[in-house]
């Protein structure tokens, strides 16, 4: 009784673990914290969920997430690519056939949307790309010492646009303060957006549009490329969960979107990438049953070697030999599993009449003797039913016959008495 009390208590404390780590992870995911910055997948203030559950639900857009690790954009015409939360160091340096994507790509009439991660201190500037470009940037390690022969500076050589940053003012209590930049076209958006990145672009193509500008320094830019375009921004903030309560400005969001009907958000930059495994391949092929079948074998070979279906033997009791080693002594214990004691009797007087038919040892008064006995015995109440005197009164009826007819003969089925 011990034994299954605490079984039962380990049972219930490891069905009380599991719940409760479920719902740990489902507070953890369902807050997004676990995601990274800027992630359509996260639900904080941080994170973009907002932006894209809003867009999915209005009628004729279609939402997806990039989670491919390779350097592929969507067919262009009719997309919007946002590439948000980039950081400078994964775009100084490209290599050519990233930089042959993306023309491809805007000029088959897509638009990408960069905008980078918010800055509020000076960078620290390098003239050799990164050790490691991470998500859509290339995966490939630069030579030590300076960049790699086929990487080239897509901003500064292909699209004219260079780095720079004014500082943010410091208000009280050492909090950075929004700067405030200024709407320079005849667009129908914001006369001016609070702005929270120093970043700035310097050097800039006339090719560019100044949408927004921080003074004399551009922050959003545009640019056509055949029948696409490129849309830079040195702000993410705009578009985050906190601006779409505190500072939602829906006209930049459709300037942004522009004519598209299918609309991307890259997460493989931010680390967020899926690899095709064995289990993206089940789903794939909808092998959930063949699984389900196999965990099935799996639990029923271990109950089968777990669980003992014969009588427990008691400590130290020796278990009784298997009776029955000739075919007589099996038929016995066959006998004894299968019939019951109380009809014993009958189920060999059946037995006994139908071989008789065949070997016609007996007369015919014998065995009308031998059916009288059977049937008185058969009348009597239950506990008065005896099997081993009814046999032996039927036996001694039988006996006469077996003395007297050692050998059978076709003389003795018309015997009487």
């Amino acid at each position: 009784m011990k034994k299954h009390a605490a079984n039962l208590l380990l049972i219930a404390a490891t069905a009380a673990f599991a719940v409760g780590l479920f719902y740990l992870f489902k507070l953890r995911f369902e807050a997004g914290d676990v995601y990274p910055p800027y992630s359509s997948l996260r639900a904080d203030p941080l994170g973009t969920m907002a932006l894209y559950e809003s867009l999915a639900r209005m009628p004729g857009l279609t939402l997806t997430r990039d989670f491919s690790a390779d350097n592929r954009l969507p067919a262009g015409r009719g997309t919007t690519y946002f590439h948000l939360a980039a950081t400078r160091e994964e775009w100084l340096w490209v290599p050519d056939e990233l930089v042959q994507e993306v023309q491809g790509y805007v000029s088959s009439g897509g638009r990408l949307v960069i905008a980078f991660l918010p800055e509020t201190s000076r960078a620290f500037s390098r003239s050799t790309p990164p050790p490691v470009l991470p998500g859509k940037i290339p995966l490939k390690n630069p030579k030590p010492g300076g960049k790699n022969p086929s990487d080239s500076p897509l901003f500064k050589d292909r699209w004219g646009v260079e780095f720079g940053f004014r500082s943010l003012a410091i208000g009280e209590g050492g909090a950075y303060e929004s700067a405030e930049v200024k709407n320079r076209t005849e667009l129908p958006l914001p006369a001016s957006l609070d702005w929270h990145s120093g970043m700035i672009f310097t050097n800039v193509n006339s090719a560019w549009t100044a949408i927004y500008s921080r003074g004399t320094n551009p922050v959003v830019m545009e640019r056509k490329f055949g029948l696409g375009s490129v849309v830079l921004m040195t702000d993410s903030f705009c578009l985050s969960n906190e601006a779409m309560v505190s500072e939602r400005h829906p006209d930049l969001l459709a300037w942004l979107i522009g004519p598209a009907t299918t609309i991307q958000f890259d997460e493989a930059h931010l680390g967020l990438v899926e690899t095709p495994g064995v289990a993206s391949l089940m789903r794939k092929y909808r092998l959930h049953g063949f699984v389900a079948g196999i965990l099935l074998l799996v639990g029923l070979f271990i109950w089968q070697h777990s669980v003992s279906f014969l009588p427990r033997v008691a400590l130290g009791e020796k278990p009784s030999a298997v009776a029955g080693k000739e075919a007589a002594a099996g038929f016995v214990n066959l006998l004894r599993r299968n019939i019951a004691p109380r009809d014993v009797l009958r189920v060999c007087f059946d037995e006994w009449t139908k071989s008789f038919a065949r070997r016609g040892v007996h007369s015919i008064a014998r065995v009308d003797q031998a059916q009288a006995v059977f049937q008185a015995e058969a009348a009597r109440a239950k506990s008065d039913q005896d099997s081993v005197r009814a046999y032996r009164e039927i036996r001694r009826a039988l006996k006469g016959a077996e003395a007297s007819h050692p050998a059978p003969s076709s003389q003795d089925a018309h015997e009487t008495d």
